[in-house]
């Protein structure tokens, strides 16, 4: 069953330690079926296989310990152990015909293996603070120990169910050691993998503020002015009609500008630029916003104020796009923490989605990127609340 567990997980996630396990246990049952027929048959040649074997598997679980906690690299010298450990088993059993050498080598080799195994875990243990790797390191040592009782305490083919029953515990003891221990190893990586996804998002969306505020310098000072000398030229020579068009283009140019990076937020500060957005957009779709505005003598940093304007211009976009809403209320003051955000319409509300709305993943992704909480509250036909609080200082 283990086998088939580590083999299974090894097909799924390619990961080398569970192919080695998986290996390792196959080995185990292999082992248990011969012992079990030289038993039986009394032929050298089983007892051969047997001690083979036993090698075999101890080698395979010292590798699993290694390449889970080293991730070492295969080379050909490593071929020599189990080889050593295939002519030791052929020599002592096909050569000397001594059952007691046999018996009593490959107990050594067992438990000589085992306390290795242990002591790589505890390694493990050590370095990742995993109580599974710690759970094996005892598992291991007290298997060597365990295998040394072989040749001192019971003559050939007695106390067998002691024998039997004593490793199946181990087996047990060491299959939930392995699985927590790749479990808690599996949740540490996925704790590494937020926190890079987490500082990829923060260098994206400064990257993408700073496009924005060179691509708006760039229409309002090369396209806007070029733009400008045109219409008054035009103007000038009686072109009234193309002076208009031109006139109509700029316009266009002074928007885009202002919504790619409004320079009002860089000149004036937060207040005045959502001041400014609802007014704006207010006059472009009808829609009454209410504004509740109380940052004054308050210091926000500029991450701050940039993620508060952007969340207010998503949020005021998809009232416009989606909510059927005649009014809608913005809502930005200083609290005991922070800063307070809330942005809610008297709209329809929510409507049942396969996906999430992008824009609410970007406003989430904003706020909790800074150390936020972010948090909706919608209910069909009851309109659409967004809450959210940043802290005044950025999160490091």
């Amino acid at each position: 069953m283990l086998a088939i567990v580590h083999l299974a997980l090894w097909v799924s996630g390619r990961m080398r330690y569970h192919g080695a396990w998986a290996c390792a246990w196959m080995l185990y049952a292999a082992r248990l079926v011969v012992i079990s027929i030289f038993l039986v048959t009394r032929q050298p040649v089983w007892l051969f296989a047997h001690q083979a074997i036993t090698g075999f598997t101890a080698l395979f679980l010292l590798w699993a310990a290694l390449l889970f906690s080293r991730e070492i690299r295969w080379r050909p010298v490593y071929l020599l152990l189990p080889l050593a450990a295939l002519g030791w088993a052929w020599v002592s059993v096909m050569g000397m015909r001594n059952m007691a050498v046999a018996g009593t080598s490959s107990a050594a080799l067992m438990s000589a293996v085992s306390l290795w195994t242990g002591v790589v875990y505890w390694r493990t243990a050590r370095e990742r603070g995993s109580p599974g790797a710690r759970m094996l390191a005892w598992t291991f040592w007290l298997w060597g120990l365990h295998h040394l009782d072989y040749p001192l305490l019971r003559g050939l083919g007695s106390s067998v169910l002691y024998g039997v029953f004593v490793d199946v515990l181990f087996i047990v003891v060491a299959a939930l050691g392995a699985l927590s221990m790749v479990a808690a190893d599996s949740r540490r990586a996925l704790a590494e993998r937020t926190q890079q996804l987490e500082e990829l998002t923060r260098l994206v969306l400064h990257a993408q503020e700073e496009e924005r505020r060179r691509l708006a310098r760039e229409l309002h000072d090369e396209a806007g002015q070029a733009l400008t000398v045109v219409k008054i030229e035009l103007d000038l020579a009686g072109r009234t009609e193309t002076g208009a068009l031109v006139g109509r283009v700029l316009d266009q140019i002074r928007n885009v500008s202002r919504m790619l990076r409004p320079s009002v937020l860089d000149d004036l500060g937060l207040e005045p630029a959502l001041v400014a957005l609802t007014q704006d957009f207010e006059h472009r779709t009808g829609i009454r916003v209410d504004r509740e505005l109380a940052l004054s003598g308050a210091s926000v940093p500029e991450e701050v104020q940039v993620a508060i304007y952007r969340m207010v211009q998503e949020a005021l976009t998809n009232v416009a796009r989606h909510s059927g809403a005649r009014r809608a209320l913005v809502k930005v003051t200083r609290g005991a923490e922070g800063v307070e955000i809330v942005i809610e319409d008297n709209g329809k509300g929510a409507v049942a989605s396969p996906t999430p709305h992008m824009g609410l993943l970007g406003m989430r992704e904003r706020v909790t990127e800074l150390g936020g909480s972010f948090r909706v509250v919608t209910h069909p036909q009851e309109g659409f609340r967004i809450e959210a609080s940043l802290p005044q200082g950025v999160k490091g």
